[in-house]
């Protein structure tokens, strides 16, 4: 028995490391070279795109907006109030006309929490709540994931840093994989905050382990490449276990950083406004992540964060804000993607 019993283990083991193997291996050297596109205020054409053509970028995501109330626990979208592109005429167009010029697209819903914002800290309440959440959610995904699979969608995330609700719910989230199967087809992923992914306890059931890579790696204001290798040491070694448990590649669904001082210390510590512009901090820092993590075998590229398909018309807004359009950086991001091979 217990001969057998070690024969198993040993058994598990080896077929463990051949699944950690081949997905290691396979399209290793292929990386995601992605963008996430702003959802247009009003309607565009293919020419919302051009500027967007000399990034060297071969995936784009489109995220469609929702809206919720925390009192209410339910789930709006497709509203009349949100902009063109936030909902489902507009987010289909957005898709297809990317998927025209040659992009493959990643289809991520996203969901902005009323008075509160950002759906990391949200939780409903009571029972009655979890279950309106959890009912008005599902729709709500159930209704993209199919749109996702009509339009031909390479990758559908089924959520964004929902830090609270992954922890404490783990068998909805698994239930709505599941049912996310049902009706689509293509690849499937989630979009874990970076202080939360090692919490997330359900990557066995996706594609990918995705994350939202806003890690703090330099407190300097304008951060050295030195410094920001040394900072993602450690965040690297965490990754690379994780990929290697769950013999799944990890893949950045967001990264980037805004153009101020002290922009690789975590953006959510400042005020924007109180800090300078700062393009060289912004270059620097895509450096250094590109430096420290993309030819890393078990990291299979991302989407940075973020590109205006229609900019607003003050301009000036966006000098301190993450989009690299128009800005010194875009000279290292069309470097890095020109040298890697885009995702079959």
């Amino acid at each position: 028995m217990l001969n057998r019993s070690l024969y198993t283990l040993a058994l598990i083991a080896i077929l463990a490391l051949i699944s950690w193997h081949g997905f290691h291996h396979e399209g290793s050297s292929n990386k995601i070279l992605g963008i996430n596109t702003v959802a247009p205020p009003n309607s565009i054409g293919k020419e919302a795109f051009k500027s967007l053509q000399a990034t060297g970028a071969t995936w784009l995501s489109v995220i469609p907006y929702s809206f919720l109330k925390p009192k209410e626990a339910k789930v709006t979208f497709d509203h009349d109030g949100q902009w063109w592109g936030e909902g489902i005429t507009g987010a289909s167009k957005t898709v297809q006309m990317a998927q025209e010029l040659g992009y493959k697209v990643m289809l991520k819903p996203h969901i902005w929490i009323i008075d509160q914002g950002w759906a990391g800290d949200y939780e409903p309440q009571s029972e009655e709540q979890w279950q309106k959440w959890e009912n008005s959610y599902t729709n709500y995904i159930l209704t993209y994931a199919r749109i996702a699979d009509s339009l031909n969608v390479s990758l559908f995330c089924v959520g964004t840093e929902f830090r609270k609700t992954v922890v404490k719910k783990p068998a909805y989230w698994r239930s709505l994989i599941k049912q996310v199967r049902e009706v689509y087809q293509g690849k499937v992923t989630y979009a874990a905050n970076w202080d939360n992914y090692e919490r997330v306890t359900f990557w066995d059931d996706l594609d990918f382990i995705g994350i939202d890579a806003y890690f703090p790696v330099s407190s300097e204001k304008t951060p050295s490449l030195t410094s920001i290798a040394k900072g993602w040491d450690q965040h690297a070694l965490g990754m690379e276990s994780l990929s290697k448990k769950y013999a799944k590649p990890i893949i950045f669904t967001e990264y980037g950083y805004r153009s101020i001082d002290y922009t690789t210390d975590g953006h959510w510590k400042y005020n924007r406004d109180t800090l300078e512009t700062n393009y060289q901090a912004q270059t620097n820092a895509y450096q250094g992540l590109y430096s420290a993590i993309w030819d890393k075998t078990w990291f299979r590229g991302g989407f940075l964060w973020k590109w205006h398909l229609q900019v607003p018309w003050r301009k000036d807004r966006l000098m301190k804000e993450f989009t690299p359009q128009n800005k010194p950086v875009i000279k290292v991001i069309q470097k890095q993607y020109a040298k890697n091979p885009g995702q079959d």
